[in-house]
């Protein structure tokens, strides 16, 4: 089992911690109603996926 055989000190902890990006949830335009949606998924606004009525709304 791999075991530090030093402590790590604040700023390499820190500098190394500052490194962690959150990114923006991606977004796409329904193809139907323009609204934004998330990829690959149905739309919440017209309930439509890959141009077909999947959900009633």
């Amino acid at each position: 089992m791999a075991v530090p055989k030093r402590k790590m000190s604040r700023s390499n902890t820190r500098s190394r911690r500052a490194q962690w990006k959150t990114t923006a949830v991606a977004t796409v335009a329904c193809p139907q109603c323009r609204s934004p949606k998330l990829p690959h998924t149905a739309c919440k606004t017209c309930g439509t996926y890959n141009g077909r009525q999947v959900l009633e709304v």
